[in-house]
């Protein structure tokens, strides 16, 4: 199935790849942001998982993103090497081989903090006990934050159609089925039918899905299908959910 990219969705992750890779441009800061925003847990959950404690971490974390602009790696990525996770993760893999402890805090300008993030968050994901690898973690961490930023896409549309307070209210049905009340429960909160409840979240479901697949698009080169097929199948298996997106609620 190959997957129409709507018009929201037509800025890539290669795409602001490019725009990074312009340091002297305006636009190549506010690239690397956006990039550092939508990326920067599962590079920060690989290396906590790989035995990096926290502080470390978020330096590594920190230095890989300011380092992309700093040496040539974004000028060499190009959108025909395939899936853009991949090569995040093989970075990040290159990066932390060749950096050496000693010198992190002068290689990165006398150790000031180039992003502010909130490493304290992504601690509370962490789970370091359940023997699975780095690179599993990464992938989680990765499948999470595109789910994430599907889930926002579709708010802000519910909201702009007026419907945000049921859409905020069934959104936990559809993210955590096990624990959604009874639909009839729903609809007498909601003031509305069963039916009308199972068509809202049956469609929300179709629409997480399709937006999913619109992210993930974004991160493989246009028109590779199966590598889209790929991300699709391996987002939805670390998140342990089948590939058609979360199982229906009891009624």
């Amino acid at each position: 199935m190959v997957v129409a990219v709507a018009g929201s969705f037509a800025t890539t992750r290669w795409s602001l790849i490019a725009a990074a890779a312009a340091p002297a441009e305006p636009a190549a800061r506010r690239a690397l942001a956006e990039l550092c925003q939508a990326y920067w847990r599962p590079v920060y959950a690989y290396l906590r998982h790989r035995g990096e404690r926290d502080a470390d971490a978020q330096d590594l974390t920190q230095g890989f993103f300011a380092r992309l602009l700093e040496r040539e790696d974004l000028r060499r990525a190009e959108a025909g090497r395939g899936r853009f996770r991949s090569w995040l993760l093989t970075c990040v893999q290159h990066y932390v081989a060749n950096e050496r402890r000693a010198a992190r805090a002068e290689k990165r300008g006398g150790g000031h903090t180039v992003l502010q993030l909130p490493f304290a968050e992504a601690e509370r994901d962490l789970d370091p006990r359940d023997g699975r690898s780095p690179e599993w973690h990464f992938t989680r961490a990765w499948a999470v934050a595109v789910l994430e930023r599907a889930m926002a896409a579709l708010e802000a549309e519910h909201e702009r159609a007026g419907k945000i307070v049921r859409f905020r209210r069934l959104r936990a049905v559809v993210e955590r089925p096990a624990e959604a009340p009874p639909y009839r429960e729903l609809a007498a909160e909601l003031d509305t039918t069963e039916g009308s409840i199972k068509v809202f979240v049956h469609r929300l479901r179709q629409q997480l899905a399709e937006r999913v697949r619109q992210e993930l698009a974004d991160t493989v080169a246009v028109g590779a299908v199966a590598d889209l097929e790929v991300e699709v199948a391996e987002l939805f298996d670390a998140l342990g959910r089948p590939s058609c997106g979360a199982p229906e609620a009891g009624g």
